[in-house]
């Protein structure tokens, strides 16, 4: 196992977890509102579905907004170049990809073994829904790593606000399509001179590169993968955006893209569906199919051993 360094033992992995499930129902319920029919059809959702399940869904989007309260306060320019100093000049953890999984498992306890699935089957859900699609051996890869920057929680994150949730620009004006947009007003920048004007630092078609998101998980590892991977850079792009709701799903912040964000997008609108939808009944054996994925993670991560 690889040296590791710097864990939060009072963190609370499986309340990180829920609220991450939390988000993710959301954000499904979302993408579903998208998805038109004609007035006059019949109602053909509930038609299998227990009525009593509802109520859980309400519960998550009440919890999930009191997370973005906090979340949207506290993601400011300066905290974000703080975070970005911390990770070049820290290095966290050395270990593999497997070794950060495998963490990342017995961190995050799952409070009920016989109905939920650990980290490293939901991980390998994803990888194995791309897989079974045929997909490019990278983009497979980018499944089974895209959330594994949650490690940043046991890493001196200040809380959950910074490792998990939908990701937005700062330093320019927070558009009114991220997520509870009403809950900015308590954020220092929203109503600063440079930074609360649309286009705050930035200007209009510079290119998402030189954006800067906030915070987390994705962010996280991006800047990893980026550094000791292979990886090409449609990988990259859903690393880094596939928590950018307000960009892949909600058309904003177009004015900052250029040629190649327009190809990136299509990366993303092609990810996506099995980042929120692959979760199933289906468990996959992280014993049968660690050798073909370890072979996967050597191809794409040649130094092996990772600086987190």
């Amino acid at each position: 196992m690889g040296h590791f360094t710097t864990v939060y033992a009072e963190r609370d992995g499986q309340a990180l977890e829920d609220l991450s499930d939390n988000i993710d129902a959301v954000n499904v319920l979302k993408a579903d509102m998208k998805k038109e029919k004609s007035m006059h059809e019949k109602s053909e959702f509930d038609a299998d579905k227990d009525k009593t399940q509802f109520r859980q869904y309400e519960d998550a989007c009440d919890k999930v907004k009191d997370f973005y309260r906090e979340q949207h306060e506290k993601q400011t320019v300066a905290y974000n170049l703080k975070a970005r100093n911390d990770f070049r000049f820290k290095t966290r953890a050395e270990m593999t990809i497997w070794e950060a999984m495998e963490k990342l498992n017995t961190l995050i306890d799952e409070s009920d073994p016989d109905t939920s699935l650990s980290q490293i089957e939901h991980l390998l859900q994803a990888a194995e829904a791309i897989r079974r699609d045929g997909k490019p051996r990278w983009m497979q890869l980018t499944g089974l790593i895209h959330d594994l920057g949650k490690l940043l929680f046991f890493f001196g994150a200040e809380g959950q606000w910074d490792v998990v949730g939908d990701t937005f620009p700062v330093g320019c004006a927070f558009d009114k399509r991220i997520i509870y947009p009403d809950t900015f007003k308590g954020n220092p920048d929203h109503d600063h001179p440079v930074y609360g004007t649309k286009h705050g630092i930035y200007t209009p078609g510079c290119g998402l590169d030189n954006i800067m998101l906030s915070w987390g998980h994705d962010e996280y590892l991006y800047h990893i993968a980026k550094e000791q991977s292979t990886l090409p850079v449609e990988a990259l792009a859903m690393i880094r955006y596939h928590s950018f709701y307000p960009w892949h799903s909600g058309g904003a912040y177009y004015e900052f893209m250029n040629e190649h964000d327009k190809e990136m997008l299509k990366a993303l609108k092609a990810f996506n569906p099995y980042d929120l939808y692959s979760k199933s009944d289906d468990v996959p054996s992280a014993e049968k199919l660690k050798p073909y994925y370890m072979e996967l993670i050597d191809e794409f991560f040649p130094t092996r051993v990772i600086k987190w």
